[in-house]
């Protein structure tokens, strides 16, 4: 079992490693099985049979068994709801620049670029993927997890105050950073404290999602509707009659710092085992997951005597796992060391460029879609007459219905014929016919109840992507992955964009190779190499 120059395990360490002792007279395969009955070569933990790193993939067997024996606890119903706020402020900023760009922009005099606060927390939610994605690789997830959020409400509020068109664009981009790392620590920190017969709790997370977004309607109901706070005359706007949009900001910064604190003092986030055995920290793994067994009355009876005897884990450091104690390890051969785990054979590969693909797909399909679509409805004859109050509504209704697709996905990811590759195929294919139909829209009520179908259906997708991303990584480089996928989805915003200003807005092309993309979406998610459905993530 010897890779990379690690050392090959005796064989008592095999069998310990897999949860079992060892004896001389007994056979191989029985000394491997594990307290569950289950054992390596069944190839139940998702990339158990890579081979990526044999010490870490024996400890990994026992760390998933160790979890299953404690089970779902109070302490993930705090971690769904917490790390739920997450979901929830991230599609929340990125409905606020949308909510607030045409207020914001005719008080400032209409002078500046239209699209900038697009272009800025697009760029912002980029760099923060990155960013935040890389580093939680390299110092841990805890302080990624504890600080991006705080960051975001911060700069809400700020933002809320700015006078000028480019001030509130640079607030923006820094929303944009801290909840770019936040949705991705988010699923990461979730699914490494799951329990296997609970996975499909990652995908009901993102019923938090449809929820932010929600918020953010509600918000913008109460605040951009009434007259007296909202003006439309570039000629005579001021500060003191456009207050409606800075109230946004201000209600919706004080709400994340609500999210922000109750992270800080609800739960008091310890690094997550997984990260901890990519470590080499097995005695802080040990700890956590026996005080977690401790505190709820649950059995564990993972030692630090039978994870030594697996081995050396090969991407281990010595030194305290604290993430500001480990600050001196960002560095850009860090950062190689990360992207290169994720391409280590040819399957891990594989799954990597699909799911970055998928995310680039659903990126570009999505906003293009709603870019060109009031126009090519505009020439076609459709009529959407509103009022403030009744657009407003809408639009919170609108996003009412995306709280609903993930919780249907989670029930069809958990079906054996379905598994979470066709659960994304259906959500894709599905979303896909509702656009074509929509082309046909041509009255409010029907532009309402087919906005809250896609709504619905979108969501089924994107929800099991977002699970779907972190589970299947290698978790030494989990949140480096689901960061760089992300900031692929965030690359093609900013396109989308662009492409919104230089573009005719008016021809039916861009309706068809929306179309086209979300086809492509339900390919590549059928053609996913690995099937978390009955497996564990590694």
């Amino acid at each position: 079992m010897a890779h990379n120059g690690a050392t090959a395990l005796p064989q008592d360490a095999e069998a310990t490693a897999a949860g079992g002792t060892y004896n001389g007279d007994e056979k191989k395969d029985d000394a491997v099985r594990s307290s569950a009955g289950s054992s390596l070569d069944e190839g139940i933990d998702i990339l158990g049979k890579e081979d990526l790193d044999p010490a870490l993939t024996a400890k990994m067997h026992l760390v998933n068994n160790a979890i299953d024996d404690i089970g779902w606890t109070p302490y993930h119903w705090k971690l769904f709801v917490l790390n739920g706020f997450g979901y929830a402020v991230d599609s929340l900023i990125l409905l606020l620049q949308s909510i607030i760009a045409t207020s914001a922009f005719t008080e400032f005099g209409e002078r500046g670029y239209a699209k900038g606060l697009t272009v800025a927390v697009y760029i912002g939610m980029l760099l923060g993927a990155l960013f935040w994605g890389i580093t939680a690789d390299m110092i841990g997830r805890r302080f990624a997890f504890n600080v991006s959020l705080m960051i975001c409400s911060i700069a809400c509020i700020i933002a809320g105050a700015m006078p000028s068109w480019p001030s509130l664009a640079v607030f923006i981009g820094l929303i944009g950073f801290g909840g770019g790392g936040n949705l991705v620590l988010d699923t990461t920190v979730f699914l490494e404290y799951l329990p296997s017969s609970k996975q499909w709790a990652l995908t009901l997370l993102a019923a938090w999602w449809g929820l932010g977004q929600a918020v953010a309607g509600f918000i913008a109901w109460g605040f951009m509707s009434p007259g007296y706070l909202n003006c439309s005359d570039a000629a005579t706007c001021t500060r003191s009659n456009n207050m409606g949009w800075r109230y946004v900001m201000f209600t919706s910064g004080a709400l994340v710092f609500v999210m922000s604190i109750l992270r800080l003092t609800v739960i008091r986030l310890k690094e997550t085992p997984k990260y901890l055995l990519g470590q080499g920290e097995d005695a802080e793994l040990v700890e956590t997951l026996q005080n977690l067994a401790v505190r709820y009355n649950r059995p564990c009876t993972l030692t630090l005597e039978r994870l030594e005897a697996c081995g050396t884990v090969l991407s281990a450091r010595n030194g305290s796992s604290s993430g500001v104690k480990n600050f001196k390890n960002i560095s850009f051969g860090e950062t190689w060391v990360h992207l290169r785990g994720l391409f280590s054979t040819r399957l891990v590969a594989t799954s990597t460029l699909l799911i970055w693909l998928s995310w680039t797909l659903i990126g570009l399909a999505y906003p293009l879609f709603y870019v060109f679509l009031p126009s090519y409805l505009a020439t076609r004859g459709a009529s959407f007459e509103e009022t403030t109050f009744e657009t407003w509504r809408n639009y919170a209704l609108v996003n009412v219905s995306g709280i609903f697709g993930p919780i249907l996905a989670a029930w069809l990811c958990e079906i054996k014929f379905l598994g979470r590759r066709y659960t994304m195929v259906i959500g894709a294919l599905v979303t896909c016919a509702f656009f074509f139909a929509y082309t046909a829209v041509r009255t409010a009520p029907q532009n309402i109840g087919f906005s809250c179908a896609i709504g619905f259906c979108l969501n089924i997708y994107y929800g099991t992507l977002y699970a779907y991303t972190p589970e299947v990584l290698p978790s030494a480089h989990r949140a480096t992955g689901n960061g760089v996928a992300v900031a692929c989805n965030r690359i093609m915003g900013i396109l989308s964009a662009v492409i919104a200003t230089v573009a005719n807005t008016s021809t039916s092309a861009p309706i068809y190779v929306c179309a086209a993309l979300f086809v492509g979406m339900a390919i590549v998610s059928a053609v996913f190499p690995f099937e978390p459905l009955g497996r564990r993530s590694s």
